[in-house]
């Protein structure tokens, strides 16, 4: 008899998407529920855009203001928590250095893309499923 390696445990890492959040938000619709996905995706489109660190503090503090607004509608709660401290950031006095944006802008990106990907699966399945 041959020992077997232990399993890797299961990590707690929380979804990218909370579907139970984007659930109860949407009353269970998935019509809905694909509609808030497509606004999120246009909301990120039109505000990432905005997230350069050569951009006055202000600029890119109201785009990660936005940006926390709509991922927080369709649950996307790791994104939302890094624009909330890139927003924070950015509103500070004195304001922050180029290089304190620049890695906090590209956090938001890193967690933008992430949950960009996670909302066209999810989406990918609601259209095939009908359920959330």
């Amino acid at each position: 008899m041959t020992a077997h390696a232990p399993l890797p445990e299961a990590t707690s890492n929380p979804p990218l998407i909370d579907r139970d959040h984007l659930s109860t938000m949407t009353g269970g619709d998935a019509e809905l529920a694909q509609e808030i996905i497509e606004i999120f995706r246009e909301q990120a489109d039109i505000w990432a855009r905005m997230l350069d660190p050569a951009n006055p503090p202000q600029h890119w503090a109201d785009a990660a203001h936005s940006l926390k607004g709509a991922a927080l509608s369709l649950g996307a709660n790791g994104l939302a928590s890094v624009c909330a401290t890139a927003e924070t950031l950015g509103r500070r006095d004195p304001p922050p250095s180029r290089p304190e944006a620049a890695v906090a802008l590209s956090d938001i990106k890193d967690a933008l893309g992430s949950a960009l990907e996670a909302a066209a699966h999810l989406g990918h399945e609601i259209s095939r499923t009908g359920k959330i």
